[in-house]
């Protein structure tokens, strides 16, 4: 074993001292250039509101270090995960190598020696600047030759790989050098460099010695340009992902921030400037990498729609640009004792500005950073959220910006005004009568909990399953089921109003505010304690929205329940379906938003189903389109996104098609009958599907 490392065993001296001043001045001039743009677009993220991602910092800080570690997001896509994988830890193995070296030359404190040289410092780091080389090998591949979807090239991009290629590979020279020059005893542990040193046998001493510190020079003037390049070119996102990870909502996924509506000082709801997003939303502009996977899982872009959330995030990082320089030049320092005002910020910013300047500053976000048809596109199914490797939010800033749209400009879709007004007056997006909700009701003799007001249960069948004459037959077979189990429960008959998720997510938030707050005071008056929904966006917002209100309740989705009845023995399939092939379509409400993806599939096995998947399915399922308001709005651009869906179901060849939500079953429902199939492929709710088999 050696005794000290190899590499003391240097070609040319560097004890000198003017060689070490020049080296330590360089990396001191590359780390404050780096620091430099990296306090430069710290700035930039300060433009944006407070925000209180700090709490919780332990469990913070061990999910981001969790996440560096296992790359468990960026591995869910194999050839790019991989690919970045391999980039990673190649970089992290050599600043370590780098690190521990200049401790043992610079300060003497012998540690590369021994086994540990051999097995990190010769093999390890060998083996690490080689999956650096491929990784950076495969990226060029797939930007510059194979030109991957999704992928944007910018002349940064090219550079900064070229850049690591040849800092890669300029190690290996030297390594290699240094074996050939020293006839290093322990080459063969540095694989890598022994192969390039083979290449080099036959030269002179002095030829070695020459080229030695040439490229020696080379590759650590390139080291010093990429750190200087560090925090300005796109490979700070090394650092941003982690601290994205690091500030990522501690809310249940999908919950939008909460919005105080009877706050008297409050000017304004919603986005409607650059700098009304928080800090987070513009930290979000510069994590992103443009890798493109959340436009390739974004219904919306891919049914033709105007919407790419790359996109979306990348015009919001151009306009930060140009104006967080302009609002950060124009805006003084706050005096002491004074008090800021939104007319004081507004006249110490536009003075002194020029026309171009202040062009930029009146620039409106919606209509020209961002257009309208791209903020109604979105059907809020968190897909790209949740395939987004950086952790971006993309949904809450266009609720947001959609918020300012509907309640301080009374702009949005006219189809949304009768909407709207439905559920103003009516308490449900159709308008129909509210004191006919529980109508269906009497049919089936179901009580209410003011006569049976001590109920386990109180069952929400929600606007669709009051309504909808479909999913009323939904409602049937849930009563059904939970008579045959003899589960206790009651409705609140005609006091159930809309839940107001489809108002919250058009932006309407004061509409939502007072739908929400009747169902909780009546709830609440009620002593209401558990509760089981069938439709997902109403067991989205009582269970993670109504919280934000004082609405604390154990609510199970009737996919949970079902199961759960099954696994207790509480009902029995009598009738077993022989194996009918069924696909099972994933609501985004009920999958990404809540985890949900393995109970409907249990029921429906249970059932005797043979389930088989559509090509996007369980975290990738493809959106039906009715989510985010999108069920009341019209779609006049591109292909209808429940076709789409519909035809993927279709090509599973199955003879029914199944999900768990009303909204999903309506527009699968129609897809199925514009293809003319409604007899020979069924679609049905998995509660429909269960009553038929228990007999």
């Amino acid at each position: 074993m050696p005794e000290t490392s190899p590499h003391r065993e240097l070609m040319w001296n560097m004890d000198g001292i003017p060689e070490r001043i020049v080296l330590y001045l360089l990396f001191l001039i590359a780390a404050g250039i780096c620091i430099y743009f990296f306090y430069k677009r710290y700035k930039l993220w300060r433009i944006g509101t407070p925000e209180n991602r700090f709490n919780d910092k332990g469990a913070r800080f061990w999910a981001a270090i969790k996440y560096i570690l296992t790359h468990k997001k960026i591995l869910r896509e194999s050839g790019s995960g991989i690919m970045h994988l391999l980039i990673f830890w190649g970089m992290v193995v050599l600043f370590i190598a780098t690190a521990l070296t200049v401790v043992q030359e610079d300060f003497r404190i012998v540690i590369l020696y021994g086994p540990f040289y051999l097995y990190f410092m010769a093999l390890i780091v060998d083996i690490g600047g080689l999956a650096l080389i491929i990784g950076i090998l495969v990226a060029i591949y797939r930007r510059y030759l194979k030109k991957t979807e999704g992928l944007d090239n910018k002349p940064e991009d090219a550079i900064l790989l070229t850049l690591l290629l040849v800092i890669g590979l300029t190690g290996f020279f030297t390594e290699g050098l240094r074996i050939v020059g020293t006839n290093d005893p322990w080459a063969i542990w540095s694989p890598i460099g022994y192969v390039v040193s083979l290449l080099l046998t036959g030269l002179s001493e002095s030829t070695i010695l020459g080229i030695h510190k040439v490229i020696w020079w080379v590759h650590g003037g390139l080291a010093f340009i990429f750190i200087a390049y560090f925090a300005y070119a796109k490979m700070l996102h090394m650092l941003l992902i982690p601290a994205n990870v690091y500030f990522q909502s501690a809310e249940p996924k999908g919950v939008l921030p909460y919005i105080d509506m009877e706050d008297e000082d409050a000017e304004t709801f919603g986005v409607s400037k650059l700098e009304e997003f928080t800090w987070k939303d513009i930290l979000d502009t510069d994590a992103c990498v443009r890798c493109g996977r959340c436009q390739n899982n974004c219904p919306a872009y891919l049914s033709g729609k105007p919407l790419s959330p790359k996109e979306l995030l990348q015009d919001l990082n151009a306009h930060l640009k140009e104006k967080g320089p302009i609002l950060l030049a124009a805006k003084p320092p706050k005096k002491s004792g004074t008090e800021e005002t939104a007319e004081t910020v507004e006249t110490a910013v536009t003075a002194h500005l020029t026309e171009a300047q202040q062009a930029i500053l009146d620039k409106p976000l919606v209509g020209d950073v961002i257009s309208e048809e791209t903020l109604w596109a979105c059907t809020t199914c968190r897909s790209c959220m949740e395939q987004c490797p950086a952790m971006n939010e993309h949904v809450p800033k266009i609720i947001k910006m959609r918020t300012y749209q509907v309640l301080m400009e009374s702009n949005f879709p006219p189809e949304a005004q009768l909407t709207f007004r439905n559920m103003e007056n009516n308490g449900n997006p159709w308008g129909i009568g509210w004191q006919t909700r529980d109508s269906w009701a009497a049919e089936l003799d179901v009580k209410t909990l003011d006569e049976e007001p001590e109920a386990e249960y109180l069952y929400w069948p929600g606007c669709s399953g009051a309504y909808d004459a479909r999913n009323k037959r939904v409602t049937t077979a849930m009563v059904k089921i939970m008579r045959s189990a003899g589960v206790n429960f009651a409705i609140l008959g005609n006091a159930e109003k809309c839940c107001g998720d489809s108002a919250r997510r058009m932006g309407n938030e004061f509409l939502y505010y007072s739908l929400a707050q009747e169902n909780i005071e009546t709830m609440n008056g009620y002593g209401v304690k558990k509760i089981i929904t069938q439709c997902p966006h109403c067991f989205n917002a009582l269970k993670n929205d109504y919280p934000q209100l004082g609405g604390n309740y154990e609510v199970i989705q009737h996919a949970q329940f079902l199961e759960q009845l099954l696994k207790q023995g509480k009902i029995k399939v009598t009738q077993p379906m022989q194996g009918t092939k069924v696909t099972y379509h994933d609501s985004c409400y009920l999958g990404r938003y809540n985890d949900i993806y393995d109970e409907p599939r249990a029921i429906l096995r249970a059932c005797g189903a043979n389930v088989v998947e559509m090509e996007r399915t369980g975290d990738k399922s493809f959106c039906c389109g009715a989510g985010g308001g999108r069920m009341w709005l019209e779609e006049n651009i591109g292909e209808r996104i429940n076709q789409m869906r519909t035809d993927q179901a279709i090509a599973t060849h199955a003879e029914g098609i199944s999900t768990a939500c009303p909204f999903c079953l309506t527009m699968l429902f129609d897809g199925v009958k514009v293809r003319e199939l409604e007899q020979t492929v069924k679609t049905r709710d998995i509660a429909e599907i269960l009553a038929d088999v228990i007999g």
